[in-house]
């Protein structure tokens, strides 16, 4: 009785102090490196916030961890679905939520590291709670989608709501329509039932941001497209062909490569439009991750002692 009394203790003394360090920036900035880096330090493990990087089928296109760095620092949620799977930003929340309280259960750190601010935000703040919609709004909207195609809709949400249209992943149909849906059967802009509030969890969060000057974002997205297609992105792609059709491939890096095999584009128009589109990414992911003014943004060159000395004083 006296041992479980202390043990006890100690596992509520552990997640009193709990600490979240979430590490966020554009995409090919060095979040990776990074939080591998700090995991190492921390002696703990790594759960990543990457929405693509869930899939096993899509690797190369992703930038996944390479083995190397998965061998370095245990990661969570790293190839661990399918494409044909439905896995959505709700399932993600409950499921990293539980995985983050039993590391805590050991740890006073876990890692947490991924662009994809949505699923960011679920783990550190919750999601927000939206209005009941008439599901024929969407079956309306899903009829544009297929008449006038996505840029109908596009036009149709900067209309509306442009603090959504300048955030979300505009080149996704499903969350293009999400966000109308919201806007028109609520009469207001999706944008407005962000963050309204914020759920209490049980462990508290240091956000650190990785930053470059923008030309030098566009540099090193070009950079690794380019290394991409030399690792076999193109082959990944044709792999997946018969699947163009699954939400998880609507996605940057294999939706150009889907029009070049389906002889609409050149191969060189494809990996230019790859280029453009990332770029446009990182873009609205910086806008996104901009909005947490409590984030302490670092140069993507700054040493990784200097950025684990600042966390070590937060902690303090």
């Amino acid at each position: 009785m006296v041992l479980n009394f202390v043990i006890n203790v100690v596992v509520d003394y552990i997640m009193t102090n709990a600490t979240l360090i979430s590490v966020i920036g554009p995409t090919a900035i060095g979040k990776t490196a990074l939080s591998i880096k700090l995991a190492q330090h921390f002696n703990t493990e790594i759960l990543s916030a990457d929405s693509r990087q869930f899939y096993k089928d899509m690797q190369i296109g992703t930038a996944a961890p390479t083995r190397s760095e998965l061998d370095a620092a245990k990661h969570h949620f790293i190839h661990h679905k399918s494409v044909d799977e439905t896995y959505t930003v709700g399932d993600f929340e409950k499921e990293a939520i539980s995985k983050a309280t039993a590391l805590f259960k050991t740890r006073k750190v876990v890692i947490m590291v991924g662009g994809s601010g949505l699923y960011v935000d679920a783990v550190t703040k919750g999601l927000d709670d939206f209005p009941e919609v008439d599901s024929n709004i969407r079956s309306q909207l899903n009829a544009t989608l297929e008449s006038d195609g996505l840029t109908a809709l596009q036009d149709q949400l900067r209309a509306l709501d442009p603090k959504s249209y300048e955030t979300i992943a505009i080149d996704n149909p499903h969350r293009v329509i999400r966000a109308l849906e919201v806007s028109i059967g609520s009469g207001k802009p999706y944008s407005s039932f962000l963050s309204k509030n914020n759920k209490q969890r049980d462990f508290k969060t240091i956000s650190i941001g990785l930053m470059a000057e923008r030309t030098i974002i566009y540099d090193r997205i070009n950079t690794r497209v380019d290394f991409m297609m030399e690792a076999g992105l193109l082959d990944e792609v044709k792999q997946l062909y018969s699947k163009k059709h699954l939400n998880a491939l609507n996605t940057v890096g294999y939706k150009e490569l889907f029009k070049y095999l389906d002889g609409e584009w050149s191969l060189e128009f494809a990996v230019s439009e790859i280029k453009k589109n990332t770029r446009r990414f990182a873009k609205r992911q910086l806008t996104w991750f901009k909005k947490n003014q409590e984030t302490f943004w670092f140069d993507y060159n700054t040493n990784s002692e200097v950025i684990i000395a600042k966390i070590e004083s937060l902690l303090k």
